[in-house]
């Protein structure tokens, strides 16, 4: 197992800087994932880590030896691409084999290690079928066989789950977090899905634009968010955002409740809405408005549990409210939190 950490990492493509002066530092046995939308930088900087890309500055360091510039299997690092990057000519137990024969390593031995990667990926009856042979949950496990089967300091994943269906993700999700539980193995995971990023990661590093926005847990992440970006990032529906008294008003639309849903000493902020649609997801409801005067017109979201009973309809002003606890305060020119940096949230 082993510490990977990045100083001022950087990468520039021409006039593009993909990646910016990266300072990471990824805990021994830590789930680190790395969120963020198309073209943050993600891939980049996994890349550049397994050493797979060439920084234009900075270095990375694997438990404390500077490895820039290195080969690739210098870094002795697994990474599990997006495509999985099946050899489409060998069987299952071919795959899970390539590495180690790569390392002239004995056959019986050899053997030995794909039967345990294998049972560990519930995989042992596919080893005599071919990738083409396979579903796509199929080939994932293959392929996290293959990077388990190395021994590595590290797992690099770049969006593994992400050619799956969405019932076979989250289970897949929960499996790929109980492995890294158990084998215990530094793990740096890239995805643009909130969910894959709450869900597994010890932490989430938060990217935009080829810098870190926030590095924190899932937990603080969401409730806590250092800026305007990461606030309307995180979450789906977004935060609402609303502008007032020279700066802007966050809040969640779980907060953003029918006022007579409230006890009567909540501490509220008040907000009358004129409803425009309602989507019934099962067991939440969306509800989608415009702020009605004084407010400004802007277009928010609340999101009502099934459980509660009060039924707002289309086309009628209804008043809503937010507990004061639960509003976020942010600079209106430079988007940053004021709550954050006032400790209000």
């Amino acid at each position: 197992m082993a510490t990977v950490e990045t100083r001022s990492l950087t990468k520039r493509y021409d006039s593009t800087t993909a990646v910016d002066a990266i300072d990471l530092a990824v805990r021994e046995h830590e789930f680190l994932v790395l969120l963020g939308p198309s073209g943050s930088g993600k891939t980049t900087l996994l890349r550049m880590i397994a050493g797979l890309e060439t920084p234009t500055s900075g270095d990375v360091l694997v438990s404390g030896r500077i490895v820039t510039g290195l080969p690739p299997r210098a870094h002795n690092m697994a990474m599990v691409f997006q495509s999985y990057a099946l050899y489409p000519h060998l069987t299952v137990a071919g795959n899970i084999a390539f590495p180690l024969q790569a390392q002239h390593m004995a056959r019986d031995k050899i053997d030995s290690k794909v039967e345990w990667a294998a049972s560990l990926f519930g995989i042992g009856h596919l080893l005599a079928r071919k990738p083409r042979q396979l579903s796509g949950g199929e080939r994932q496990r293959v392929a996290l066989a293959r990077a388990v089967v190395r021994d590595p300091v590290a797992f690099l994943l770049d969006e593994p789950l992400s050619n799956l269906d969405a019932k076979l993700r989250a289970s897949a999700r929960e499996e790929l977090q109980q492995l890294q539980r158990r084998l215990g193995t530094t793990t740096i995971y890239v995805t643009h899905d909130q969910v894959e990023a709450l869900a597994l990661g010890d932490r989430v590093a938060v990217l935009d634009h080829g810098g870190i926005r926030q590095l924190d847990t899932p937990q603080r992440v969401y409730a806590h968010p250092v800026d305007r970006f990461v606030a309307t990032f995180i979450g789906s529906p977004p935060m609402n955002l609303v502008a007032s008294d020279g700066m802007e008003i966050g809040f969640r639309p779980e907060h953003f409740l029918p006022d007579d849903v409230f006890t009567a000493d909540a501490s509220l902020e008040r907000f009358p809405l004129d409803i425009t649609r309602i989507e019934n997801l099962g067991a939440d409801r969306l509800v989608y408005g415009v702020l009605a005067p004084p407010q400004p017109p802007v277009k928010v979201i609340s999101r009502i549990p099934c459980t509660v009973n009060v039924s707002p309809q289309p086309g009628t002003r209804h008043m809503f409210a937010v507990r004061r606890a639960d509003l976020h305060h942010f600079d209106t020119s430079s988007g940053t939190s004021l709550s954050v940096a006032e400790g209000v949230t």
